[in-house]
């Protein structure tokens, strides 16, 4: 990856993404709803979605995972549905760690193949691919069938009277059998039965676990024993360790690009630090992306562990909903990136993912226009990466009531199901536009104009930050309630950003405070012709520490003013 550009991941649901059925129903099977194809992921997708700004595509839902569709015809055994989420199943719950899962493929035994070929498309289209790896937990009927030879399986070895062994993959409850709080038949002829219970994924160290916890997971075993006062258990190297990243360099030699590491908080960090060096030894490009929620562990994960980029959720994706929805000042911004201690460029800034919510749905902003604010910070303030989840550049609401997930605001995780702007803006493959509103077209287009800019924009992708806001606040033409301006800078082209959250247009006078100047070496000049570069509109700005800038924000927007020095 060209180390002078910004990373910009356009994350997808894989089995969503191809899926043109528009009238899909409720809990409906494959057969009913039909099921998207990593075939869908043509040339003519691909270079549609790297024309929205892209640099790199995660394909989300890869790896083999536990599903409530048969696939015995093809020697896959199936899973009872009592322990799967969902008729299609959770891609978090995997039941090979060697495998792509059978939905994504048009010919089921050819599925790594069409895998590699989608790799090697994604790099023709100029795109990076980015997988998931999902160290904490598998499915509960975990079993591969194309591990390679000399691999054991996970938990052959395994000594299940013991609670926790250093050399068990597992954790178990001895003598006890599994009873969930849940349907423990689910429609099947017989109840599922574990004896003994093995642990859940979320750290449910008992044989009870309820229908709020991960019970269609069990956790594995890196030699820390919870119940044993968390003792660790690293020398020698436990079992777990090694199956893992042997996992990782497996899909590393299929010529991905980076792993986005599912919960790898609840990971220990010795094991990160083992074997991430280790692979990147042999593939020193793959790039590591953390699922870390804990901002005491950020450092450690960064400095120890080797992950390059960790997601940013708890500081600036809350600071930014809380902002879009008016529960805290837009100079809250500040005081998030401020507490990250120097390591902003290793944060992925996000405002969707596949776990939360979406910006236009009703548990959000109802409208994907009142976030472009918060886009514009998300995708402009410094020089780390940006994701956006598909959908979101064109309003995808995400308030269907597509199956287990229910009506809940996220586009689901379990079901097979449709997408409906997705679905027209692919439009049968043409990805012309055609069936979108107007209003769907516009949306798309401010998100390619911000996206592209990040590596248009030397000064986005490469160049010094300063924040303006300690300038600013309580100044008389100024609201620090949905105002926030900062600068960037890249050898003689300056950017200065400026945002409105809110919803009338904001006449504001922005200082610049002498500071400014000297740190990023800006020679002072009472008129400059500026150009806007989100709407091309030209404008003449002054540029002096003693006298306030005077800007006009559109409601629900901002500008970038670029300057050349």
């Amino acid at each position: 990856m060209d180390s002078e550009k910004k990373i910009i991941i356009y994350q997808v649901m894989t089995r969503l993404f191809g899926n043109s059925n528009s009238h899909c129903v409720r809990n409906g099977s494959l057969a009913e709803n039909g099921c998207g194809k990593m075939a869908d992921f043509d040339l003519k997708a691909l270079n549609a979605i790297r024309s929205l700004g892209a640099t790199h595509i995660w394909y989300t839902g890869i790896i083999e995972h536990a599903t409530q569709t048969d696939y015995r015809r093809y020697n896959i055994r199936p899973d009872h549905p009592a322990i799967v989420k969902g008729k299609a199943g959770s891609p978090y719950a995997i039941k090979d760690y060697y495998d792509v899962d059978p939905d994504l493929a048009r010919d089921v035994p050819g599925r790594m193949r069409e895998f590699e070929s989608l790799v090697a498309r994604t790099h023709e289209a100029g795109l990076k691919a980015i997988i998931d790896f999902v160290p904490n937990h598998v499915a509960r009927q975990y079993q591969s069938d194309q591990q390679p030879e000399g691999i054991a399986q996970l938990g052959a070895n395994d000594d299940s009277n013991l609670a926790f062994s250093p050399g068990n993959n597992f954790y178990y409850i001895p003598g006890e059998e599994l009873h969930g709080h849940f349907d423990m038949k689910a429609g099947a002829p017989d109840y599922y039965r574990e004896c003994p219970a093995k642990a859940t994924g979320n750290d449910r160290f008992d044989a009870h676990p309820n229908i709020d916890d991960w019970y269609e997971t069990v956790k594995l075993n890196y030699g820390v024993d919870y119940l044993g006062g968390h003792a660790c258990h690293f020398d020698p190297i436990p079992d777990t360790w090694h199956k893992m990243l042997h996992i990782l360099l497996f899909w590393a030699s299929k010529g991905i690009d980076g792993f986005r590491c599912d919960m790898a908080e609840m990971v220990p960090v010795e094991f990160w630090q083992w074997a991430i060096a280790q692979v990147k030894t042999q593939y020193p490009g793959l790039i590591f992306i953390a699922e870390v929620y804990n901002p005491a562990l950020y450092h450690d994960y960064i400095n120890r562990g080797g992950f390059d980029y960790l997601y940013d959720k708890v500081g600036l994706y809350d600071t930014l909903r809380d902002i879009v929805c008016g529960r805290q000042p837009a100079a809250a911004i500040s005081h998030t990136w401020q507490r990250l201690g120097g390591i902003e460029k290793h944060m992925l800034n996000f405002l969707e993912n596949h776990d939360e919510q979406r910006i236009a749905s009703d548990f959000f902003a109802a409208d994907p226009w009142k976030a472009i604010p918060a886009l514009i910070v998300s995708a402009c303030m410094n020089t780390n990466p940006m994701m956006v989840y598909f959908g979101q550049e064109l309003g995808e609401r995400g308030m269907d009531e597509e199956g287990f997930s229910g009506r809940d605001g996220c586009t689901t995780r379990f079901d097979y199901w449709s997408v409906g702007t997705i679905r027209r803006w692919r439009n049968k493959g043409t990805f012309d536009g055609v069936q979108l509103s107007d209003s769907q077209r516009r949306l798309q287009a401010v998100y390619r104009n911000i996206l592209t800019l990040c590596n248009s924009e030397a000064a986005i992708a490469r160049g010094q930050f300063f924040d303006l806001m300690y300038a600013n606040i309580g100044g008389w033409r100024f609201n620090e309630q949905k105002c926030f301006t900062f600068l960037r800078k890249w050898e003689n082209e300056l950017l200065l950003v400026a945002v409105n959250f809110g919803s009338s247009p904001a006449d504001v006078a922005i200082n610049i405070p002498p500071h400014a100047f000297n740190f990023l070496q800006m020679p002072t000049k009472e008129h400059y012709a500026a150009i806007d570069l989100l709407s091309g509109h030209s404008e003449n700005i002054c540029l002096l520490p003693h006298r306030a800038t005077d800007l006009l924000l559109p409601a629900y927007g901002g500008k970038i003013l670029k300057i050349v020095l």
